[in-house]
């Protein structure tokens, strides 16, 4: 599966790790409004949308473990209208949250036959909320650099076997029953290796005769592309490409290779983030957190639609905020709470999500500037971040103290996006 790396590093703090397992297990494999292929094909689309290989590849795998339609992998306009007409708020909410309104929703949950019930779409939004968090974590921590390598800190990949993402981690400190119900519900039981090897090359034998195209193409766009400025991980995404973006190839070991172009998963792949205190004015206005919060109003919705899920999420979300954090906050000279607060409000901030009882003067004092643009990049751009920055912010800190950063990063990146999501379907609602 090769989140052994994510998992690696979540590992320097063990009881988050347990909850974020813990959720990860129940979105993707326990009972739930969408089906096993749906929930992997949506994943797919928002990963794609921070262009992280890493996430695709492991996904795209599971997709076809869980029996999905390999022809669905040649893109959007293969798969089925109502998986289709996600893409608007998997961009929205990927990139500008704020956008996000309950005519979205609405438009979701009346389209005729392919419409879809409030308790698939808020399946949906925590599935979109999460991998998009997680792809921030991701380049965050590096694990998509390099990543046939095992990324950084020389980790060791995981071969395609009988583990399933939720097993990569048998070393930590995760109870012997989650492991137990993991390996009892993993979704390698749903097809065999030899059946999903030879499944990988149906897809190979489909697409073989587009190979020769598709090199001349990279070729091409490799050309065209030097000497310009390029984004992390060696280059950016070429867009333009009608060809298909990733089909998974099976060699004699069961290792997993893919394309680079995911521009098949997505359209609009221009739209990004746009800083919130630049927005247009008819845009939406700030988000108060005192007017709609997660404790008191997105908690019950999420729970209410989606058994259990709630109650995964605001674990998580207490866990990250209970990690030990006294030396981080001992180098700047303040409390532990008041340290983390910082780095969470200034995360809402960039969102337009603000505390009325909290003075924004606060982050500058107690984020130094390398620290505040290492946080907007891997928040905003994930893609963009490379391992310099990674390297370069807080070189008297301990890795596992930058481990903690990014998990911070990633819960309040998810809580950010799940807020306007849970709104608008709130309003919608109403």
């Amino acid at each position: 599966g090769r989140l052994e790396a994510v998992t690696q590093q979540m590992g320097y703090h063990p009881q988050y790790l347990d909850s974020f397992l813990k959720t990860q297990h129940y979105l993707m494999h326990m009972d739930g409004p969408l089906p096993f292929d749906c929930r992997h094909y949506i994943a797919i689309m928002a990963a794609a949308r921070h262009q992280c290989r890493y996430l695709v590849n492991l996904h795209v795998l599971q997709f076809l473990r869980a029996g999905g339609d390999p022809q669905w992998l040649r893109g959007l306009e293969f798969i089925p209208p109502k998986l289709r007409n996600l893409n608007e708020i998997n961009k929205i909410l990927a990139h500008r949250p704020w956008l996000i309104t309950k005519e979205h929703i609405e438009k979701l949950l009346k389209i005729s036959e392919w419409s879809w019930s409030l308790a698939e779409l808020v399946h949906a939004v925590v599935l979109l909320a999460h991998c998009h968090a997680l792809a921030s974590f991701v380049f965050g921590c590096g694990c998509e650099q390099d990543e046939g390598l095992g990324g950084r800190g020389s980790l060791k990949p995981l071969s395609l076997g009988n583990q399933c993402f939720c097993e990569a981690t048998a070393g930590n400190s995760y109870s012997q029953e989650l492991l137990r119900i993991n390996r009892k519900r993993s979704l390698d039981s749903c097809m065999e290796l030899d059946s999903l090897r030879e499944r990988m090359q149906r897809i190979h034998v489909e697409t073989e005769g587009r190979d020769e195209m598709r090199l001349l193409q990279q070729d091409r766009e490799e050309g065209e592309g030097q000497g310009a400025e390029v984004g992390v991980q060696g280059g950016t995404e070429h867009c333009s490409d009608p060809s298909p973006g990733l089909f998974p190839l099976a060699d004699t070991d069961g290792e997993v290779t893919g394309a680079t172009n995911l521009a098949c998963y997505m359209q609009d792949p221009d739209f990004g983030y746009q800083d919130f205190a630049r927005r247009d004015e008819d845009q939406t206005q700030v988000f108060r957190v005192q007017d709609y919060s997660w404790e008191d109003h997105g908690f019950s919705l999420v729970n209410r639609l989606y058994s259990d899920i709630g109650h995964l999420l605001d674990e998580k979300f207490r866990m990250v905020d209970g990690l030990q954090s006294s030396a981080m906050a001992k180098r700047q000279g303040c409390e532990p709470s008041v340290f983390k607060r910082g780095i969470w409000n200034y995360i809402h901030c960039m969102f337009g999500i603000r505390y009325d009882d909290y003075d924004y003067a606060e982050v500058n004092q107690l984020l130094e500037r390398m620290l505040k643009v290492y946080i907007k990049t891997v928040t905003c751009y994930p893609e963009k971040t490379n391992s310099e920055m990674f390297d370069r912010f807080w070189k008297q800190f301990k890795h596992s103290e930058k481990v903690h950063v990014n998990l911070l990063i990633l819960e309040a990146r998810m809580q950010a996006e799940l807020l306007y999501a849970l709104q608008a379907i709130t309003q919608y609602m109403i």
